[in-house]
C-alpha cells in the first residue's frame, strides 16, 4: 500500500537458525514525532504482544511495528527502542512503546538460543522498502510454519471503487497456524498429502489448530481507533476462510492502523481526526480487510520454499494439487481469451 513501508532481516543458519525480523512502518519519517490512528484485536491471546495496552488506551501507534519468534520478543524490542531513541528529535524522549509481535518458530529454528540480535533488527530498518514486499520465508517468516507446511509473510491489498471511496487497505501476515486449509472456500486439504510424510520427517511439523499469526492491517481511510477496532475484527473473518479456529494454543492478533494525512499527530497534540466514515461506509471497508487478510495468508504459503531446520522440514505447499481442486471447483478464474 502507498507509503506504507516494510522491512526484512533473516537468520538462516544451517538447520540451526530459521528466524528474523520484519517490520512495518506506516509513512517514512519518525513514527514518534507523525502519530497514526491504531487498534488491536485479540482473537485467542496465547501471544506475546509487546506495547498491546497502550495502543488501546490511547488509540494510537508511535513506533514501527516489529515482528519476530516468540522468544526473541523482548529482545527485539529492548533492540528497537535503543535505535528510536538514538533517532533525530528523540532527545529529550523518556517514555517509548514498542510495539513487537511473534509467532512461534520453534520447529525450524533453535529458539531457546534466542538468536536474535541488535544488528539484525536495525538491518531489517535499514532495509525498508515502500515498493515491493518479499514474501514467503523471510524475516519473521523466515521459520513458521502454516498448516503443516511451510508458512512465511504474505500480503495483498484492496482499493475501494470510486463509489465507495476510492480508499485502500493492505495487509500484511506472518502466517504459523494450523487447521484445515481451505481456499476460495474449497477445502484443497482434502486433496493434499500428510505433511509430514510428504516431507520424510521423523517428526511431524506442526498442523493442529495450535500455531499463531500476526495481522497488520493498514488503510488510507481516514478512521478512527474505534473505527479501525472496527476493521480489525474483519481480519479475522479471513483468517477464519482459511481453515483457522483459533484453538487454545493459538495467538492471533490484528493491528490497524490509518495513514490518512488528517490524522497524523504528534505527541503534543491530541488525535482529532478531520473526517472519519459514517457507519454504512464502513462495508466496503470491512469486505476489503476479510478478502485481502484470506489472500495475504494463502500468498504467505505460495510464495514459501521447503525449509530444512532445527527438528525437520516443513515442505513448501505442493501448487500442482491444490491447484488441480480449485479447478474442479470452478475457483480459479481463468485468463481472459
Amino acid at each position: 500500500m502507498a507509503g506504507v513501508g516494510v522491512g526484512h532481516a533473516t537468520l538462516a543458519e544451517g538447520t540451526r537458525f530459521n528466524t528474523g525480523v520484519t517490520v512495518v512502518v506506516p509513512h517514512p519519517r519518525n513514527a514518534y514525532r507523525e502519530r497514526v490512528p491504531a487498534a488491536v484485536v485479540v482473537g485467542n491471546g496465547f501471544g506475546k504482544l509487546t506495547g498491546i495496552t497502550q495502543v488501546q488506551e490511547l488509540g494510537e501507534l508511535e513506533t514501527p511495528i516489529f515482528l519476530t519468534g516468540t522468544l526473541s520478543t523482548w529482545k527485539v524490542a529492548d533492540a528497537a527502542v535503543d535505535w528510536l531513541l538514538r533517532q533525530p528529535g528523540m532527545d529529550n524522549v523518556r517514555s517509548i512503546n514498542p510495539v513487537v509481535g511473534e509467532t512461534n518458530d520453534g520447529y525450524l529454528s533453535d529458539i531457546r538460543a534466542r538468536p536474535v540480535t541488535p544488528a539484525l533488527v536495525e538491518q531489517a530498518l535499514a532495509g525498508i522498502s515502500f515498493a515491493e514486499v518479499e514474501e514467503g520465508a523471510v524475516g519473521a517468516g523466515a521459520g513458521t510454519v502454516a498448516f503443516g507446511w511451510k508458512g512465511g509473510i504474505g500480503t495483498s491489498s484492496r482499493r475501494l471503487a470510486a463509489g465507495d471511496g476510492g480508499d485502500t487497505v493492505g495487509v500484511l501476515v506472518q502466517s504459523n497456524f494450523g487447521g484445515e486449509l481451505t481456499i476460495a472456500g474449497v477445502p484443497v486439504w482434502k486433496q493434499l498429502p500428510d505433511p509430514g510424510e510428504y516431507a520424510r520427517n521423523l517428526t511431524t511439523p506442526p498442523s493442529t489448530g495450535d500455531g499463531s499469526i500476526m495481522m497488520v492491517v493498514a488503510t488510507d481511510a481516514p478512521l478512527d481507533p474505534q473505527q479501525l477496532q472496527r476493521l480489525a475484527r474483519r481480519a479475522l473473518v479471513g483468517l477464519a476462510r482459511t481453515g483457522s479456529v483459533m484453538s487454545n494454543g493459538s495467538g492471533d492478533y490484528v493491528i490497524a492502523f490509518s495513514t490518512a494525512p488528517e490524522n497524523l499527530r504528534s505527541p503534543d497534540r491530541p488525535l482529532q481526526p478531520a473526517r472519519s466514515l459514517a457507519g454504512e461506509a464502513m462495508s466496503p471497508l470491512f469486505q476489503a480487510a476479510a478478502e485481502a487478510t484470506e489472500e495475504a495468508i494463502v500468498n504467505s504459503m505460495f510464495r514459501a520454499r521447503t525449509v530444512r531446520g532445527h527438528r525437520g522440514t516443513a515442505a513448501a505447499l505442493p501448487l500442482e494439487p491444490v491447484l488441480e481442486a480449485l479447478d474442479r471447483a470452478g475457483a480459479r478464474p481463468r485468463p481472459a481469451p
